[in-house]
């Protein structure tokens, strides 16, 4: 989880109150407008005052720990601040809104022993939610995809069902409310990112299926009637006389969800020639064309 306030104040995450301190203390006697000149310094000050405010604070440094960057959208603190308008913006009212409670002027805070500094608040500024969702990814099996059902995912030792509808596809989300982090009496939500995984049977084309099924050269050569098993159900399929390797048969409806058609690849299953009856073997071997 990442939590850049910590590395606004160059501190690792497991700092003291003093260390906290002594390198609030060291960043802002080197960024204070009064001191440093430079464009950027202005905006980053007030980065680090903002970060003290909240680290130096036991309750919102609780606060932080817990959920991290979510607070700030996903995003580090520095881009959340820039989005938010840079130094347009009223960042005390910003992090007040997100933290709850009094700041005590994180942009105009004067501890640092440098007078004369008043500061940059009083643009306004909109105010972000942090981001109580949680995003996983899921791996479903094919047939469950194409016919929809339930699939089960363990989140944080829960298990949750999922509903699945039929004909999702690889890179769609499913929302499950209320599953997500809790904060302030308010709860996000999961958010599963699904994978479907291949088939050892099927290729899918949009809403059609094709499946490789073999029939014996006797039924390719002289037509007959083959049991099929569909993801419906087992299903008898008539095959053509003189059908060719390759050829391909139409079943309607029986593709993805109902609404597209299953489409049977015909493989030719030649018999081994020894165990052909011997005078069969010998015709076949006499009178079958050896040229196209």
């Amino acid at each position: 989880m990442a939590k850049s306030l910590y590395e606004t104040l160059e501190i690792s995450e497991n700092a003291t109150q003093a260390e906290i301190k002594k390198a609030y203390r060291k960043l802002a006697r080197k960024y204070h407008p009064d001191i440093c000149k430079k464009p950027e310094c202005e905006e980053k000050f007030k980065e680090i005052n903002a970060a003290y405010e909240v680290l130096s604070d036991e309750e919102k440094r609780k606060q932080y720990d817990q959920f991290g960057d979510a607070m700030f959208g996903n995003q580090n603190f520095h881009d959340f601040y820039q989005q938010q308008g840079g130094a347009n913006v009223d960042l005390d009212e910003i992090l007040r809104n997100i933290f709850g409670g009094g700041f005590s002027g994180s942009s105009r805070r004067q501890s640092s022993g440098f007078g004369g500094f008043d500061g940059f608040g009083g643009f306004g500024g909109g105010y972000q939610q942090p981001d109580l969702d949680i995003h996983a990814r899921m791996t479903i099996p094919f047939n469950v995809a194409v016919m929809g059902g339930t699939h089960s995912v363990n989140i944080n030792g829960e298990t949750v069902n999922l509903k699945i509808p039929a004909g999702i596809t690889s890179g769609k989300k499913l929302r499950v409310r209320g599953k997500g982090k809790s904060y302030n009496g308010q709860r996000g939500d999961l958010i599963i990112e699904v994978e479907v995984a291949p088939s050892p049977e099927y290729e899918r084309n949009g809403n059609d299926l094709i499946k490789t099924i073999d029939v014996p050269l006797k039924v390719m050569m002289f037509g007959g009637k083959i049991p099929v098993q569909t993801l419906q159900k087992e299903i008898t399929v008539k095959i053509p006389k003189n059908s060719k390797n390759g050829q391909k048969l139409r079943v309607k409806g029986y593709g993805v969800a109902g609404k597209g058609d299953l489409y049977l690849k015909l493989n030719v299953v030649l018999p081994k020639v020894e165990e052909l009856d011997t005078e069969l073997a010998k015709i076949m071997e006499e009178k079958l064309p050896d040229k196209i």
